[in-house]
């Protein structure tokens, strides 16, 4: 049975469930923490969730109900508002601004906070990468801005808004865009389809359509998602994806539809891994883990190409983002009667169709460093 209590004026109700408190605001945000004083005051591990296209800071209800559940005494999560329904097809760089504006107004209102992590659905993954660019803090910029002549050594770290980053965790984002075969799995992998999909998705997706099939040429410079395989422009993408202690990629296998296997795990064709359907009874949907370590792009495996400019665009991107260490965890729905949903279902995005997906947001709380 659920309790509302009063609201605090930045907040239309406060929700108490199973011992977890959430308020929802005005904007349609969404706070979630434990409702034990005890445990609420000593958390200091902020999480931001950031849903997908055409989404809403409801998508993650489930999983950040679940976070303060078995984390009470650690995490605070904030569930991202800024960029909700059609606001999604302005672009990932102008939502990425969004959210970094949130993020920082979040940090504010919540002085005790010490950590920040990131966890991103579909293309909020790419949004999330871009606002951790704008959040970035060097050690040089804190050291000038830091008034006490005896700085801590972690105060001379890099920081994400001012607080040290943890993890950051993408679900079925299309890190690689949406522009090579069968990177979108409802084209069925033809090549006319995909090719007519590139020039028409920005009457469907607006900006953020080019941005995902890297047809945009803003003022003559590459596509976004390719420079977001740098520090670019003033924004730090690269050093701040490197200051978080770890990135995690989760990836649909197979059925779904909208964002592939590649894309989402970062991976070239030959290194798809080849998996079996094993029973894990505490993770019944994860079929394959793996740890990747950093690479030098001088040291990646020699890839031919034909002399295409998509195909050299994506091997650039996956050259890029591969000189990070990466965890990817592979996830099968391809046995459940919601598998063709299977892009909701990793996400557990309602929690009565997509319970099936439940244990892959446990899998994601067992393994978060808090």
């Amino acid at each position: 049975m659920e309790n509302v209590i009063a609201g605090n004026g930045t907040a239309n109700d406060g929700i108490i469930k199973n011992g977890v408190c959430s308020s929802e605001s005005d904007n349609g945000s969404c706070d979630v923490w434990s409702c034990k004083d005890s445990d609420s005051s000593s958390a200091d591990h902020l999480v931001i969730m950031v849903h997908g296209i055409l989404g809403s800071a409801s998508d993650w209800k489930f999983a950040a109900e679940q976070f303060v559940r078995m984390l009470p005494d650690k995490v605070i999560v904030h569930c991202s508002e800024r960029n909700v329904s059609r606001l999604t097809l302005d672009g990932v760089d102008v939502m990425g601004e969004r959210l970094a504006e949130e993020v920082l107004q979040v940090i504010q209102r919540k002085p005790n906070l010490r950590k920040i992590s990131f966890i991103a659905h579909s293309v909020g993954g790419l949004v999330a990468r871009y606002a951790i660019g704008r959040l970035y803090r060097s050690p040089q910029k804190e050291n000038l801005e830091d008034s006490a002549a005896d700085a801590h050594e972690e105060d001379l770290k890099a920081t994400i808004g001012g607080l040290e980053a943890i993890n950051f965790i993408t679900v079925a984002t299309p890190h690689l865009g949406s522009r090579w075969n069968k990177q979108v799995p409802f084209l069925f992998g033809v090549t006319a389809f995909e090719k007519a999909a590139g020039l028409v998705i920005h009457w469907i997706f607006k900006r953020t359509g080019r941005h995902l099939f890297l047809t945009d040429d803003d003022e003559g410079q590459p596509p976004l998602l390719k420079r977001m395989i740098e520090d670019y422009g003033g924004c730090f993408f690269m050093s701040a994806l490197c200051t978080f202690k770890r990135r995690v990629v989760y990836s649909n296998v197979g059925y779904d539809h909208i964002v592939g296997w590649r894309t989402s795990s970062i991976r070239r064709d030959n290194k798809l891994p080849k998996w079996e359907d094993y029973v894990n009874e505490k993770y019944p949907h994860i079929v394959y883990e793996e740890r990747c370590k950093a690479s030098d792009a001088e040291q990646s495996d020699l890839v031919t190409i034909e002399d295409n400019y998509s195909d050299k665009l994506e091997e650039e991107l996956v050259t890029g983002l591969s000189r990070l260490s990466w965890e990817k965890v592979d996830v099968s729905f391809h046995t459940c009667r919601q598998r063709f949903a299977a892009h909701s279902v990793i996400q557990v995005k309602d929690h009565i169709m997509h319970m099936e997906g439940a244990d892959v947001i446990q899998h994601l709380i067992d393994h978060f460093l808090v």
